[in-house]
């Protein structure tokens, strides 16, 4: 079961929020009940707090579904289309800047009763996330940041991006097009890349004239200044809640970067998946559970 729910953002911006998975039902039995004992938050959870998921630039809710269900077994997870992605709302004078999306993160947190959360969030979902937890460890139990460098990008890689954006054959004319484009085609590809061009198929909607993206790429830009302009190594140091860095070998966080990200952090852990690259939640859901549950059962016990 899917479920859609409405979270008001920053400026009042309307967000989409998802859960993957039927709650359990109110008013159960045995230890867990127990728990629950007037602690309810209304969602057939204990009021103990939950899992916000976080999208990187480009995605979507939906890319953690995977992720959503396994998880929905020990905790309330929730995950957030965050703004300009998604169903949520595209302003289209912003902001689309750092404060604004982390605020957004925050408000859904307080809206749907996860605090003490955990974050667990995919390159720019993952700033988010270590920003919030930076700005406010009374709401934060737990984060898990995958490839997502502390490091700024560089402005240079903005203006790559403009040119890729340009490059976009829009519209698709069917989404197998899509497909094949963004896992084969795409000029920035070294190889194949078949589970890219699955993601990228996650985030077009068909209009008149084809297929288009879900987002508007001019905004897209605007998002990724924060981080392209500006490192994050100091609110990094102020997260004191345990944190797990995950990275692909064949992802965008080198191994050097990621280690030191794990030194700055208070509480810092490490893993890489193998065969990992930059999707790693989506293209390798089995090695990512692999590495994080272990983490999450550690770090939040259900």
């Amino acid at each position: 079961m899917v479920r859609r729910i409405e979270v008001t953002g920053s400026g009042g911006v309307r967000l989409a929020a998802w859960e993957f998975a039927e709650p359990p039902k109110a008013g159960g039995t045995g230890r867990r009940a127990g728990r629950c004992a007037g602690r309810d938050d209304g969602s057939g959870r204990c009021g103990e707090g939950g899992v916000l998921l976080l999208h990187g630039l480009l995605g979507r809710a939906a890319h953690w579904a995977d992720t959503a269900r396994w998880l929905s077994g020990r905790y309330r997870t929730v995950a957030l289309d965050q703004r300009g992605h998604g169903r949520s709302d595209k302003p289209v004078g912003g902001p689309y800047a750092r404060e604004a999306y982390v605020a957004d993160a925050e408000a859904a947190v307080e809206q749907l009763g996860l605090a003490p959360v955990t974050l667990i969030g995919h390159a720019m979902g993952a700033l988010t996330a270590w920003q919030l937890a930076a700005r406010r460890p009374d709401l934060v139990r737990a984060l898990v940041i995958t490839d997502m460098r502390a490091s700024a990008l560089g402005a240079a890689t903005q203006r790559e991006w403009s040119e890729w954006f340009k490059s976009w054959p829009v519209p698709f004319a069917t989404l197998a097009d899509v497909r094949r484009w963004f896992g084969e085609d795409d000029p920035t590809l070294e190889r194949p890349v078949p589970a890219r061009g699955d993601f990228y198929a996650e985030v077009m909607a068909e209009r008149a004239d084809g297929w288009r993206p879900l987002f508007f790429r001019r905004q897209m830009l605007q998002a990724r200044e924060g981080y392209a302009h500006d490192a994050h190594w100091e609110e990094l140091a102020l997260v004191e809640c345990p944190a797990l860095v995950v990275r692909g070998l064949d992802g965008a966080l080198g191994r050097a970067e990621a280690q030191e990200m794990v030194r700055v952090l208070p509480r810092g852990r490490y893993a890489e998946v193998p065969d990992g690259g930059h999707l790693i939640h989506y293209d390798r859901p089995d090695g990512w559970r692999r590495v994080t549950e272990p983490f999450l059962e550690a770090a939040v016990p259900a």
